[in-house]
C-alpha cells in the first residue's frame, strides 16, 4: 500500500505517531517558522540532521516515501538552477563580497558568494521536508481533526481537514487507476516517447480524474447533509487523544528553535550568517 501512493498515513508504533495531532500541527508551525525566520548555516544543518532523525525513529522506511522524496528533489534542483539563471550574482548582493570561482559569460559567474547562498536553501528546504512528511504520515486523518476540534478549532473545519487528508491516497489511487486505463487504450507515458508527448499524454489522465473527484465530492457532500452534519454546534469524535508529557516537550522543543532563530538573526545582524567577512 505504501510503496503505491505517494502521501498517506502509515500506520506505526513509534513516539512520534503516539504523539497528539494538534501537537504536530504545532511543532510543525513552529519548526517551518524557526527555518524561515534564519539563514543560518548552522542552525539549518542541525535542524536538517535532527529532522532525519525523527525520521528514523518514526520507523518509517524510505521505500514507503521514495516517489515523493524523489519528486521534492527534482523540484529543488531546478529552483536552485533558475536561481541562479535569472540571478546569478545574488549571493554577492546578499554578503557584500565577490570571490570569483569560473566565468561562463556575462553576468553568469560562478561564485563562492552564490554557492554557498544556494547550499543554504537547499539546507532550508532539506530541513523542512522530513518535518513535513512526518506530518502527514504519522497522523490519523480523524485523530488529528478531533485534535484540532479539542483546541479550539470548529469542528467544520476539523472535519474538512480530516476529508482531505484521507482524500489524497483515493486520488492517488484514482489517477492511477484512470492512468493505466489510458495506457490500455494506447496512450503511452513511459519513458519509450519523448517527454513533451509524455506530458501531453498524461494530460488526459487530468480530465477524467477531475471529473472523478468532482463527483465523489458530491457523493460525500449528499451523504454528510442526509445524515445532519452541522445541524449542532458540538459533536462527539471516534477518535480522540489527550495531551500528555511528551507532547508538552515536543512543543517546548521546537519553540526554543524559534527563539534560537531570533537571537541568530541579532548575533548575524541580519537572517543571513556571513562567513566570507572576518
Amino acid at each position: 500500500m505504501a510503496g503505491t501512493f505517494l502521501l498517506e498515513y502509515i500506520e506505526k508504533d513509534s513516539v512520534i505517531h503516539r504523539l497528539n495531532g494538534a501537537t504536530k500541527l504545532i511543532c510543525f508551525i513552529l519548526w517551518t517558522v524557526a527555518i524561515m525566520f534564519t539563514y543560518d548555516t548552522r542552525l539549518l544543518l542541525v535542524l536538517t540532521f535532527l529532522g532525519f532523525v525523527l525520521f528514523r525513529i518514526s520507523k518509517i522506511k524510505f521505500n514507503e516515501i521514495k516517489i515523493v522524496f524523489y519528486l521534492i528533489t527534482i523540484f529543488l534542483v531546478l529552483n536552485l538552477i533558475m536561481i541562479f539563471l535569472f540571478s546569478p550574482l545574488e549571493g554577492t548582493k546578499i554578503y557584500g563580497t565577490r570571490h570569483d570561482i569560473l566565468k561562463i559569460f556575462g553576468n553568469y559567474v560562478i561564485t563562492k558568494e552564490q554557492l554557498f547562498y544556494e547550499f543554504n536553501i537547499f539546507v532550508k528546504y532539506f530541513s523542512v521536508i522530513p518535518v513535513a512528511l512526518l506530518f502527514i504520515i504519522t497522523t490519523n486523518p480523524s485523530e488529528f481533526a478531533s485534535s484540532l476540534n479539542r483546541i479550539g478549532v470548529p469542528y467544520k473545519f476539523s472535519y474538512a481537514v480530516s476529508i482531505a487528508l484521507r482524500y489524497i491516497p483515493t486520488v492517488q489511487e484514482d489517477f492511477i487507476t484512470i492512468s493505466k486505463a489510458q495506457q490500455a487504450k494506447g496512450i503511452d507515458i513511459s519513458k519509450n516517447v519523448k517527454l513533451i508527448t509524455r506530458i501531453k499524454n498524461i494530460s488526459y489522465t487530468l480530465m477524467p480524474l477531475i471529473f472523478s473527484s468532482i463527483e465523489k465530492i458530491d457523493i460525500i457532500s449528499n451523504a454528510m447533509i442526509l445524515r445532519g452534519f452541522g445541524k449542532r454546534k458540538r459533536r462527539t469524535w471516534y477518535q480522540a487523544r489527550k495531551m500528555k508529557m511528551p507532547d508538552i516537550i515536543a512543543i517546548v522543543v521546537t519553540a526554543i528553535f524559534v527563539i534560537i532563530s531570533i537571537v541568530l538573526i541579532k548575533i548575524n545582524g541580519g537572517r543571513f550568517y556571513n562567513p566570507f567577512v572576518n
